[in-house]
């Protein structure tokens, strides 16, 4: 199974053991040139605040009792969806997105929309506190394979909270698959099949738009960097980004120079391999290095094709992965930085 970047603030390969510890210290706002989608002919949500959800526009009603399938193999009843806890951002995006923010009573450390910014943190750094969870009487919680520790999830079954656990999103075709199981989870199925038909429309909008099939591919390579633990890793298949590299028209960089896996330790010679064409990174990351100018100093990077035009792409950490409603602008704005000289 593959790791989610949540999974590297816990367990990373050996090289990165002496800095476990301080993978979440970059907490700053985003630095660098990231895009922004200013074309008056881009679908309606590209131009979307990125920064709040945009929920249905109908709020629904859960029809409950419903017993689900929980990704763990369990099978879990849920009796209310009064006080909803989802435990990682993306799931947050989800429940707002379906109409039912204002259930959420609480929200972990990588929930940053706007929405959601008063609700309590029950997380530290991104474990979860079995503690700060029952504290607040969820009727419903949220998870996925990456939330932790297994003991904290226990302690919250054990108190009787129907929990459910859904598989993470790792590509566009997961986005579908789980809009339906947190819709169905919260006893509003209807709702799920609206919100899985916009998002879907919205993701076709913007494909729609790119340049025409024959224009070259130019290749994106994705850095996870975090400068303040000096973890600067370069993504591989399975770090969660080629689905959206491809989708905006790029080739992976790390997939095209043949490695395995999430991530592999960055390297001037693996960067220089990769020859990518421009670099995505996450806003936080590129902070935490120095903006552009930083980054430009890691192994390899002022020797690459994007190193020499300077051409960076950063999104916002929160954004950027969640494979759900926001989808579509994150797409958007990968597309506008990645085609800019085609339009």
């Amino acid at each position: 199974m593959t790791r989610t970047l949540r999974d590297l603030t816990r367990t990373a390969p050996a090289v990165l053991l002496a800095v476990l510890g301080l993978l979440l210290g970059a907490s700053a706002c985003a630095t660098g040139r990231a895009a922004t989608a200013t074309d008056p002919k881009a679908p309606a949500a590209a131009t979307a605040d990125p920064d709040r959800i945009e929920a249905l526009p109908d709020t629904p009603a859960p029809r409950l009792p419903v017993t689900v399938p929980s990704a763990d193999g369990r099978q879990v009843t849920v009796t209310s969806a009064e006080r909803i806890i989802p435990l990682n951002g993306s799931l947050a995006e989800l429940v707002f997105g379906l109409g039912l923010g204002d259930r959420a009573v609480a929200r972990d450390v990588s929930t940053t929309f706007e929405q959601a910014a008063k609700l309590p943190v029950i997380t530290q750094a991104h474990e979860v506190s079995a503690e700060g969870v029952l504290s607040l009487r969820p009727t419903v919680v949220l998870a996925d394979r990456s939330t932790g520790p297994a003991e904290a999830v226990e302690q919250i079954r054990a108190a009787g909270v129907p929990l459910i656990v859904l598989d993470d999103a790792k590509q566009l075709s997961d986005i579908g698959p789980r809009i339906d199981a947190v819709a169905a989870a919260l006893g509003v199925p209807g709702a799920g099949a609206q919100l899985k038909e916009r998002t879907q429309r919205r993701i076709a909008e913007v494909r729609a738009q790119l340049p025409a099939a024959g224009a070259a591919r130019p290749k994106v390579a994705f850095l996870y960097l975090r400068g303040s633990a000096s973890v600067f890793l370069l993504g591989g298949p399975d770090s969660g980004a080629p689905s959206l590299i491809e989708a905006a028209g790029g080739e992976d960089a790390g997939t095209a120079a043949r490695l395995t896996g999430d991530f592999t330790p960055l390297t001037s010679e693996a960067l220089v391999k990769a020859a990518p064409d421009a670099i995505l990174v996450m806003s936080k990351g590129l902070q935490s290095v120095g903006g552009v100018d930083g980054m430009l100093k890691l192994p390899g990077v002022a020797q690459t094709p994007a190193g020499l035009d300077r051409r960076i792409i950063s999104i916002d950490d929160g954004r950027l992965l969640s494979y759900g409603p926001r989808t579509p602008q994150v797409l958007r704005e990968i597309a506008d930085q990645l085609h800019r000289d085609a339009k």
